[in-house]
């Protein structure tokens, strides 16, 4: 009898980990998706009002999308060893 109670809670929280893992995923690429939509709206806003520095406007979109792409990756890679733990 304990330890049918033992394996359920087991299972559960086992259950529980990869629910989360597939909410953090999903949590992690939603904010990614509007942080890159947001710097791609702010960068063109900015090259319309100031056509002459598009090129610096470009280069420093490409890398701050770069970086949120990176913390995106490192998050999804995290929510996948949580769900792969068990």
């Amino acid at each position: 009898m304990l330890l049918a109670i033992l394996l359920q809670a087991v299972a559960t929280d086992f259950g529980l980990a990869i629910m989360g893992a597939g909410i953090g995923a999903g949590l992690v690429a939603l904010g990614a998706g509007l942080g890159i939509g947001r710097i791609g709206g702010s960068a063109m806003e900015s090259i319309a009002r100031q056509p002459e520095a598009g090129g610096k406007i470009q280069t420093a979109m490409i890398i701050a999308a770069a970086l949120i792409e990176g913390v995106a990756l490192f998050g999804v890679v995290v929510c996948l060893l949580i769900s792969f733990k068990g």
